[in-house]
């Protein structure tokens, strides 16, 4: 019932949620010598999740509790990506805080917006429960 209220913004909050965690990740080395900055490609990562939330229907019932569930987690391995520093450091770090920090802000915001929809949708939910 969730999938079909929410639609993919359930999904881009977790998305949301893990890219703050790898730029949070990437600030908290950016003095670690040889530390590679990554950062999620959000398009690619809610493509491959609106893909999977649209097949949902395709998918082959289970008759058998010995049957292997198709329902994957969400993984970071395909959309996952090294970013490039455009001043890279002697020691072999491509954190740029600057760069982070405005990406970590973004992202935030972006959170907080999606938040936002997912909270109206639940507000308006309730109101047509209260017949209001």
């Amino acid at each position: 019932m969730a999938d079909s209220i929410f639609g993919i913004h359930e999904k881009a909050l977790q998305i949301r949620t893990l890219r703050g965690e790898v730029l949070a990740s990437n600030l908290a080395n950016a003095d670690t010598p040889n530390f590679k900055a990554r950062d999620v490609d959000f398009r690619q990562a809610l493509q491959q999740e609106s893909d999977r939330f649209s097949s949902q229907s395709l998918q082959m019932s289970k008759t058998s509790g010995q049957h292997l569930g198709g329902e994957s987690l969400l993984s970071t391995s395909d959309f996952l990506k090294y970013r490039m520093p455009t001043q890279p450091s002697l020691d072999g770090n491509t954190v740029e805080e600057h760069v982070e920090k405005a990406q970590f802000m973004e992202n935030a915001m972006q959170h907080q917006a999606t938040l936002e929809f997912i909270n109206s949708k639940i507000s308006g939910i309730r109101g047509a429960l209260k017949g209001e």
